[in-house]
């Protein structure tokens, strides 16, 4: 039973490292045509104040990576962002007893004993509209467990950002 259960810890590693991976999604309007767009505009970035310099300096580049040209007001296409944190609440179930097998059902001798582990979680939604029509265009969003440590939550930051507009733009429309 031990040699089977030594295989199965890298498994079990690897599944925690995906459930603790940033989640990144994104979508656009597949009617609108991304070539018209050159320049664009913040119109809003809520967040924490620390948050809201680096979300735009993350978004900022990437769309500047992209050719895009930030202009202080009128441009193509109009970005906001929103930054918030959430605590999501697991619970970790650890069994004692001989051999260190679950028992249930009477089954032998142990104690089970559960606690709550909170781990912070970050989202940022980043959307796009088009400036003429004022509708959406483009929406990303990620979230990512947070670390205690600025630094790290910064560089996750613009992992996640990079992730988001790494297809972008969409694809022209046929």
């Amino acid at each position: 039973m031990r040699k089977y259960a030594i295989r199965l810890l890298p498994l079990m590693a690897g599944a925690v490292c995906l459930l603790l991976a940033a989640e990144v999604r994104t979508d656009y309007n597949h009617a609108a045509d991304f070539a018209q767009f050159r320049t664009y505009s913040w119109i809003q970035v809520e967040a924490s104040p620390l948050w809201q310099d680096r979300i735009m300096q993350a978004v900022d580049g990437q769309l500047a990576s992209k050719g895009w040209t930030k202009v202080p007001s009128g441009g193509d296409a109009a970005v906001s962002a929103f930054g918030s944190h959430k605590e999501k609440k697991t619970l970790e179930t650890f069994y004692t007893g001989v051999g260190g097998r679950w028992f249930w059902r009477g089954w032998g001798p142990g104690l089970a004993t559960t606690t709550i582990e909170k781990t912070p979680i970050g989202t940022v939604v980043v959307d796009i509209f088009d400036s003429h029509t004022e509708r959406l265009v483009w929406r990303g969003i990620a979230s990512d467990s947070l670390s205690e440590k600025p630094e790290k939550n910064e560089k996750k930051l613009e992992k996640n950002i990079a992730k988001m507009f790494e297809h972008f733009p969409p694809p022209p429309r046929v």
